[in-house]
């Protein structure tokens, strides 16, 4: 099967569809499959919220979040790919994490969860209900996966990070649900070693790809979108450039 992808020395970024690029990812290769799939929240919402004064907030969802996705149909393939002592942790909306848990608990020795605390949450300016802090990220492996258990502190099932802001927020192309480098990085460092290989099926701007190169992984990443994935190939490339040079 012909597929566009760009090639480096401690990465490999493909340009096309996941759902079909994911059946050249060979058998038992990947260590952690790291992701941030559509949320499917667009129908929930009713755009930017336009206030007296101000400028309105900015409510939109993106076009390609009305592209269902269903865990089942992945289920397959993530554990093809996924190596005996892998995991598997991915972001989700609260609409999805019964989705998650229906396929993928029955299929794997441990599904639990974490929590990203968003410490700088869009504000709730009517005031009607709770500021949308929190973000759920599923956690799936089998007995003897790897896992490195730093202190009782720092292994909570729950981390505090402010969203992506200043110079780590991409600004063109905007990608409304970037994830920081920071909550990237913790679960990389707790779930595999230098040198394994980190896979993002739904890489956006290549946040998970800078994380995992930061810490002497390997990563493997695919997106659909041409600007996107224009923007990841750059960040990434840049991360490893400075990689090299931290070794050196």
């Amino acid at each position: 099967m012909l597929v566009n992808y760009i090639e480096g020395q401690s990465y490999k970024l493909y340009l096309g569809d996941s759902r079909r690029i994911i059946k050249n990812i060979p058998e038992s290769s990947v260590d952690l499959i790291l992701t941030d799939p559509p949320y499917n929240v667009a129908k929930y919402s009713t755009g930017n919220i336009k206030l007296a004064g101000r400028k309105p907030i900015n409510n939109d969802i993106a076009k390609w979040d009305l592209v269902e996705f269903n865990p089942r149909d992945w289920l397959a393939e993530f554990k093809r790919i996924l190596k005996p002592t892998g995991n598997i942790f991915a972001f989700c909306g609260q609409n999805q994490f019964g989705k998650w848990h229906e396929a993928f608990d029955p299929e794997f020795d441990t599904f639990t969860f974490m929590i990203w605390h968003k410490t700088n949450p869009t504000p709730r300016v009517r005031r009607n209900s709770f500021l949308n802090s929190c973000e759920i990220i599923v956690c799936i492996w089998n007995k003897g996966h790897k896992w490195n258990f730093t202190t009782q502190k720092e292994m909570h099932n729950f981390i505090e990070a402010p969203i992506c802001m200043g110079s780590e927020r991409v600004k063109s192309p905007h990608h409304p649900t970037q994830k920081p480098i920071r909550v990237l990085e913790h679960i990389i460092r707790i779930s595999t070693d230098q040198g394994d290989t980190v896979f993002d099926p739904f890489m956006g701007v290549g946040s998970t790809g800078v994380a995992a190169i930061r810490l002497g992984r390997k990563f493997i990443g695919i997106e659909i979108d041409q600007a996107y994935f224009n923007t990841a190939y750059e960040r990434i490339k840049k991360a490893e450039e400075e990689q090299k040079r931290r070794i050196l």
